[in-house]
């Protein structure tokens, strides 16, 4: 696999790329959690059963799981920001057909179009690692990966109010134009990346991932509704099973594979997608258990008793920690590594759930619950995308993202499985109703704490700070500016900006003919760099400096002891940092 690029039209890199791409992340997970407030309503609102209802949430959460990878792959291959476009339309599209329906079957293709948009976080992960100097990179990505709970947890309140003082349609309404808004900003302030994978799509790939996601995540949703132990569940699984080994094999015979299982094997991007998973789980047992906790009525002994609105409000902590945590996640991760951040934040969040277990008895012990569970997640969640940007080449930055997003995804399918079981076989009857139980609400508790333990044990098994931001081995030890007395074979220049000034700490990259990071370095005071080349052939060096556009120059070097003299004069004019 190859990295190429294309021609960048003379743009600048603004101080609104990271907000936009991070408001992206907030409109997608508005998306997911739109019908939260309403769950138990929607057999009424969609004159269905509710085993029929349930494919509301169903269809979003597998067409989500379908789209991640194959989105990711997609803007490898055709620039990130135009799949980033294409996923949020998609979702505009879906929002807008559910908001003129109360048909089941028209409900559940609407949603099934929302659930493209959860492509778009490990696109805008990409787009970050693309654009973004060394420096700016930590905290940005912190913010664009804790996106989805700070949506979440601000979505809460938001929808919960619409539902309760309008039509439950506004809720899409809503939905539709939040992602208009984004496509907008982003149309307006993201620069296309200029890095691509060259190759072509892998379609049966991408046909067999989907058709094993769907059949293993299929039973784990509707498990509880068919029963665990039946035919139509053991046989999903096992056709899964099936399907996902098939796939693999000829995965690992594709010359341009969608997954490359050969990286996804490493031990380092391993680990973090098995992690990835029990921080999914974790994430989704507190929405799923202080929402119902706050609104039950004190009379079932397990309520507290509060309206929608306010039990939105009080789960909503969880989120505006996670939003405040990413600036924390940088200077942490830093100093110390993502894997020590990533071992703090299951830290943080083992100690919520361990001490929330005793804190269900009042409003002010849920609300001090999320903010501590806040925290950690987003520690968490800030640390997976450097672990896995870490470990993989710059061509595969979508695809490996959008695994690890899709890793988080099957967390959240298990967590909601297994709680709702746990929550169902705990209930008692109330006045005819099955209600559950403050058992079933802090066995809930201890489940997530189990997994957070396991999250820990994978975490202390990554391998250590050399991991850290590193875009590939043997790059970041090259950080520091280096001079052409140095190097001794490679390239040496000047990284210029608008009528030749000297751009001083451009972050210069250089890509070897497979798309792999050969090396990269920081340009000196007077712009100057030098890099060292492993063997001769044909290189991109890509260039990244604050306030300006980016720049990717393609060269060729014969493997002798020379310095072949390249400027970098990167595009955009010089704005403020």
């Amino acid at each position: 696999m190859t990295l190429t690029t294309t021609d960048l039209p003379a743009r600048r890199t603004s101080g609104a790329v990271v907000p936009v791409l991070a408001f992206v992340g907030i409109v997608v997970a508005v998306m997911q959690t739109l019908l939260v407030p309403v769950i138990k309503d929607l057999p009424q609102l969609l004159d269905t059963a509710p085993s029929n209802a349930t494919w509301v949430l169903t269809s979003t959460l597998l067409a989500g799981a379908v789209a991640t990878p194959i989105m990711g792959r997609l803007g490898d291959l055709y620039g990130k920001r135009r799949m980033l476009i294409g996923s949020l339309s998609v979702m505009v599209v879906g929002a807008v057909i559910s908001a003129v329906t109360s048909e089941l079957l028209t409900m559940i293709v609407g949603r099934t179009l929302q659930g493209f948009a959860m492509g778009a976080i490990p696109l805008g992960i990409g787009l970050m690692r693309d654009m973004l100097p060394r420096e700016r990179l930590g905290s940005a990505m912190a913010l664009m990966s804790s996106s989805i709970g700070v949506g979440g947890g601000l979505a809460l309140p938001g929808a919960a109010l619409i539902a309760q003082h309008a039509n439950w349609h506004a809720l899409f309404y809503a939905a539709a134009g939040l992602g208009v808004l984004a496509i907008v900003l982003a149309l307006a302030v993201v620069p296309e990346s200029p890095m691509r994978a060259k190759g072509s799509f892998d379609l049966p790939g991408a046909l067999g991932l989907s058709t094993g996601l769907i059949l293993f995540l299929l039973p784990i949703t509707k498990g509880s509704d068919w029963g665990w132990s039946s035919g139509t569940t053991l046989g999903l699984f096992g056709a899964s099973a099936v399907v996902l080994l098939l796939w693999g094999v000829m995965e690992l015979r594709v010359k341009a594979p969608l997954v490359d299982l050969r990286t996804t094997a490493r031990r380092e991007v391993l680990l973090t997608n098995l992690a990835s998973i029990m921080v999914g789980v974790s994430f989704y047992v507190v929405s799923l258990v202080l929402p119902q906790l706050l609104q039950l009525p004190t009379a079932t002994g397990a309520g507290l008793g509060q309206s929608m609105v306010v039990a939105g409000l009080a789960v909503a902590p969880l989120g505006l920690t996670m939003m405040f945590t990413a600036p924390v996640y940088a200077r942490l991760s830093a100093r110390f590594g993502p894997k020590t951040t990533l071992i703090i934040g299951l830290l943080v969040i083992g100690a919520g759930y361990g001490g929330g277990i005793g804190l269900m008895d009042a409003v002010w012990q849920t609300i001090l619950t999320s903010v501590i569970l806040g925290a950690g997640i987003g520690l968490a969640y800030s640390s997976l995308p450097a672990l896995i940007i870490g470990a993989v080449p710059a061509s595969e930055t979508g695809a490996a993202n959008g695994l690890n997003t899709l890793m988080r995804s099957v967390g959240t399918s298990v967590s909601s499985a297994v709680i709702g079981m746990v929550l169902a076989n705990s209930a008692v009857q109330v006045n005819g109703v099955a209600v559950p139980t403050m058992h079933g609400f802090r066995l809930s508790f201890l489940i997530a704490t189990g997994a957070v333990l396991v999250g820990l044990l994978l975490a202390f098994g990554l391998p250590g700070r050399s991991t850290g931001l590193r875009l590939r081995a043997g790059s970041e030890e090259q950080a520091a500016p280096a001079s052409a007395e140095q190097v001794l074979s490679g390239f040496r220049g000047r990284v210029v900006g608008a009528g030749g000034a000297p751009v001083a700490r451009a972050k210069v990259t250089l890509i070897d003919r497979r798309g792999r990071q050969a090396g990269a370095t920081l340009s000196a005071e007077d712009g100057s760099y030098a890099l060292a080349v492993p063997a001769a052939g044909p290189y991109v060096l890509a260039a990244l400096a604050t306030g300006h556009g980016p720049l990717a120059s393609a060269a060729t070097h014969a493997g002798d002891e020379r310095l072949v003299d390249l400027d970098l004069a990167l595009p955009g004019e010089t704005v403020p940092a």
